[in-house]
């Protein structure tokens, strides 16, 4: 059961919600080689969530680009265009959240829709026109949004200012019915890594870490 908090995202309280769950924005890393071992972006996400669980705080990075910053600029912009082209209001999408897997959409739509709008630049912007349906690289977040949100539908929008007038948004609406088998999956990989975060966590806490002092006393 996923409880909806209508929290500012990016900011303290938003961060420590997120702290120690996976959350839909590395639900790629954990689909990866679905059926098979975890790889190590997973591996490493694991070490992250189960380090978060036991301090009870969320591991802070730094780490930004070009693409990660035109994202956070343009996105009020993409959702005015949405806003103004399908005649709604989007609302804050909060964090939705179960006791291990959460997730932050970029806005939700009445009491029916949920969004995720991703910024980018004209060659990825044409790639998704021209290949219609959702960005490969966010398929799995765009499900798993949809998933944990209990919506009727997401739009995923991709935004390109550089592109002509009337030209620069993108819109594909995805339905729970085009992806049971991949809810299915979801359910089963979650499980796992649910797994491996649990192993991760109680290899942190029993670890001997005082092999220093062993190698000492046998020196």
């Amino acid at each position: 059961m996923f409880e909806f908090h209508d929290v500012e995202q990016n900011i303290d309280s938003w961060l420590a919600m997120r702290g120690g769950k996976l959350t839909s924005s590395n639900m790629g890393k954990v689909m990866a080689n679905f059926g098979k071992a975890f790889g190590d972006p997973a591996k490493k996400l694991a070490v992250n969530i189960a380090i978060e669980q036991i301090t009870g705080q969320p591991i802070s990075s730094d780490y930004s680009n070009d693409h990660m910053e035109r994202g956070h600029e343009q996105e009020p912009l993409a959702r005015m265009a949405y806003e103004d082209e399908h005649f709604c209001k989007v609302s804050n999408g909060g964090f939705f959240a179960s006791d291990f897997v959460g997730c932050s959409p970029d806005g939700l739509v009445f009491d029916v829709g949920v969004i995720e709008i991703k910024s980018v630049i004209a060659s990825v912007h044409y790639a998704n026109v021209k290949r219609g349906g959702i960005d490969p690289a966010y398929k799995w977040q765009c499900i798993a949004n949809l998933k944990f949100t209990g919506r009727d539908w997401l739009d995923f929008i991709s935004y390109c200012p550089d592109f002509p007038a009337g030209k620069q948004l993108y819109t594909y609406r995805l339905y729970p019915a085009q992806v049971t088998e991949e809810y299915t999956m979801l359910e089963t990989r979650i499980a796992e890594f649910k797994k491996l975060v649990d192993e991760t966590r109680t290899t942190i806490l029993n670890a001997d870490y005082s092999v220093l002092d062993q190698q000492r006393e046998a020196a």
